[in-house]
């Protein structure tokens, strides 16, 4: 069976998750689309000139919606990393004003390609711009999905386990509700060395809550020292991506809709090839409950403002 991925926005995000794509030989046709049509035309001459030395081959097309009507998935890297860098709130809601009513155009393009795969998406805010692709687009809100908490859960696996010096891949648990800075670690969901964290947090002498906000706010760490941030997202998206195409059925903590809360955010799901199959319900404590549905009120309340006003900028 043919694999058929398309990546839309060709910026550091979107060309990272691109070559990784190519260079792990992940699908048979690669769609790359972007404005900068200098660009992806470069990046594709790019890929095609690495293909002799790499033991896959990838076929490309550019900037052809066309492309997408029997694709198996799309990913969403649009933005515009200006607006953060310009930010020193490190609120991720500053791309905003740009993407919704870029995310709602090229939803619209989807839709006319007659794609009918998973939509995966990237673009910040990405709980509310996952929100209107699926609104847009008209897909079943079990094939759109956003990367979420599944690259803030892995900043979080890296902390602990930085402080207990084992493999992060050690450390199980979520991250959940918005990517974004209402985001909280769900202790207890975390378990390391065959135990609860909140059990090892006193023996080990860990700062759970200095650990939480580590995980908040790496992602500007990274930002503030190189300008973006490429490869961590671009690892989730891919591993995410795979998922899909390998019908794995893996537990992950991406940002679907939630009916009981009304939104999209991060939740554990079980992912496969029909996208969200299966959600989870966690047992929570109800200090984390309630975190859980600030999260959902925000997403929401930005999601209807666009709503409102169709999705673009006054």
């Amino acid at each position: 069976m043919t694999r058929k991925i398309g990546v839309i926005g060709m910026g550091s995000v979107g060309s990272t998750v691109a070559h990784y794509i190519v260079s792990g030989g992940f699908a048979d046709d690669l769609v790359l689309i972007d404005v900068n049509e200098k660009k992806v035309k470069a990046d594709a001459l790019d890929f095609e000139d690495a293909m002799a030395n790499l033991p896959t081959h990838t076929n490309i097309a550019v900037n052809d919606y066309g492309e997408l009507a029997d694709a198996d998935i799309v990913i969403s890297a649009i933005g515009k990393l200006q607006l953060q860098r310009d930010n020193p709130s490190n609120d991720r809601f500053i791309e905003y004003p740009f993407t919704q009513k870029a995310a709602a155009s090229v939803a619209g393009k989807i839709k006319d390609s007659g794609f009918n795969g998973i939509l995966i998406v990237i673009t910040n805010p990405v709980d509310a711009i996952t929100s209107i692709y699926q609104a847009v687009t008209g897909l079943p809100k079990k094939h759109v999905i956003g990367t979420g908490t599944l690259l803030d859960s892995s900043r979080m696996k890296r902390a602990v386990a930085k402080k207990l010096d084992i493999d992060p891949r050690s450390v199980s648990g979520y991250n959940l509700g918005e990517h974004g800075n209402s985001q909280f670690t769900a202790w207890s969901t975390v378990r390391v060395l065959g135990k609860p964290i909140t059990e090892l947090a006193v023996k080990e002498g860990l700062d759970l809550d200095q650990i939480d906000e580590d995980a908040r706010m790496d992602g500007f760490v990274v930002f503030r020292g190189k300008g973006y941030t490429n490869y961590a997202i671009a690892s989730a998206a891919v591993r995410l991506a795979n998922v899909v195409l390998n019908d794995a059925k893996t537990e992950l903590p991406v940002s679907n809709y939630r009916e009981e809360l009304d939104s999209y955010l991060s939740y554990p799901a079980i992912v496969g090839r029909d996208g969200i199959i299966q959600q989870l319900q966690l047992d929570l404590t109800d200090e984390e409950l309630d975190k859980l549905q600030n999260c959902a009120n925000i997403i929401k309340e930005k999601f209807e403002e666009s709503k409102e006003n169709n999705f673009a900028t006054e």
